[in-house]
């Protein structure tokens, strides 16, 4: 069997076709990129039911994400104190459900500052990702307060 080469006078027309579907192709951000930017977050939560115990819980009162509802928990999976002075433990927001993210927090006892990060979740949280810094209460009738950022990346 011969192969014939491609004539010139077909080969041209499709020059301007291949440019356009390579610059169109390049440099174009995806459509969910949008949806990965990074936005503001707001949340305060009371911990009357957290002891400091591996298991107990916080309770979100206010948020400025509707997918972060009042009433959702914040359950600590390790004890404070390991190591001595810190809290240092796995996360799960827990919206019910079956709407979960997981993450870390980590807290200074003695100043009651922190940082809590998420990574991802089901549910309303798939995808979620946030970083918080924490601040303790100014006075009895204040709650903890989380200022951070959140994100929700696309999911394959």
């Amino acid at each position: 069997m011969k192969l014939k080469a491609l004539r010139p006078i077909f080969v041209l027309p499709l020059v301007p076709v291949v440019a356009l579907t390579l610059a169109l192709s390049t440099g174009v951000a995806p459509v969910s990129a949008s949806a990965e930017e990074n936005r503001p977050l707001h949340v305060t939560k009371e911990c009357s039911e957290y002891h400091f115990a591996a298991g107990e819980f916080c309770t979100i009162t206010s948020s400025n994400l509707g997918r972060i509802k009042v009433g959702t928990r914040v359950y600590y999976d390790q004890a404070a104190g390991t190591p001595a002075g810190l809290l240092d433990s796995n996360v799960v927001l827990d919206a019910g459900n079956g709407n979960r993210a997981v993450g870390r927090c980590t807290l200074d006892l003695t100043t009651g500052r922190g940082l809590c990060t998420f990574s991802d979740g089901i549910g309303r949280f798939a995808g979620f990702n946030a970083r918080v810094r924490v601040t303790p209460p100014a006075d009895a009738q204040d709650d903890w307060h989380w200022e951070g950022t959140y994100s929700f990346s696309s999911i394959d």
